[in-house]
């Protein structure tokens, strides 16, 4: 059993999942501290999508415990939903609707709850690189800008634990990389506590104070690697100087257990 530190905002103790009657996590044990950026790196089929919708109360676990500030929360997404803001892989912005629209789509589906000021809304699309494009349909954005759009639909969420799925995986290289940096930046703003999903090593090494590596049948957390530059200290440059780390998580991931022949990744 894991020893959690007494400022941990996030518990994961012994939490375990099955799908279509196959274990996928087994014994999951990790913290989050507050305003802390965790990734999550793993190989296809391990179970990292699986792990961030049992956090969102999305999919049933079969044991463990899932705690903020040292109090155990129930099973479902309601019970969750004021804690953690889970961005999927898609966007999933509402075609029909304009970039303001869906990005205050939590308070227009919870008018009984304190809402945001048009004043700060505003602000927050001038600060997300949406200006001028509020009253625009998506399909008028470009991809970075969708995935912005997305972001700031999830950070305007009053939940103060983001869980982000992989949400670069479908851009392009050099979009992706502007979005990172974007994402570098405006972390000191956000003041949340995120846990990243992401394929992509060069990423996490990127934005992450520290890396979860998962994997195995069933996966779990096998190793844990802390980041020791601050985000201000981070740029292309001292990414490119980090070649030894970048090789050392490829090598764990290339040799580590994958799932099972047949499984679906996106499911996973």
């Amino acid at each position: 059993m894991i020893n959690f530190s007494d400022h941990a905002r996030l518990q994961i103790d012994n939490l375990s999942s099955s799908y279509d009657g196959v274990q996928i996590l087994q014994d999951i044990s990790f913290e989050l501290r507050d305003e802390e950026f965790v990734a999550l790196l793993a190989p296809s089929g391990a179970g990292k999508s699986t792990l961030l919708k049992a956090l969102a109360g999305q999919i049933a676990t079969d044991s463990g415990s899932v705690r903020i500030d040292g109090v155990e929360l129930p099973q479902g997404s309601r019970a969750r939903s004021e804690h953690f803001a889970y961005m999927p892989q898609e966007d999933l912005l509402s075609p029909w609707a304009s970039v303001w629209d869906n990005v205050t789509l939590y308070d227009r589906l919870h008018p009984d709850q304190p809402g945001h000021s048009r004043d700060t809304v505003f602000r927050l699309i001038q600060r997300f690189g949406l200006g001028g494009y509020e009253h625009e349909l998506p399909a008028k954005l470009s991809g970075g800008m969708r995935q912005r759009a997305a972001f700031l639909r999830t950070a305007l969420c009053p939940a103060d634990i983001l869980l982000l799925d992989e949400p670069f995986g479908a851009l392009d290289v050099i979009t992706r990389g502007s979005m990172q940096d974007w994402l570098l930046d405006i972390r000191r703003d956000l003041k949340r506590t995120i846990l990243l999903v992401t394929h992509d090593l060069e990423e996490a090494i990127y934005l992450a104070d520290r890396m979860l590596i998962l994997y195995g049948r069933p996966s779990s957390i096998r190793k844990v690697i802390e980041i020791d530059a601050p985000p201000e200290a981070r740029t292309r440059e001292w990414l490119f100087e980090q070649a030894e780390l970048k090789a050392e998580l490829y090598h764990i991931l290339e040799n580590a257990e994958t799932a099972w022949p047949g499984d679906n990744d996106d499911l996973l």
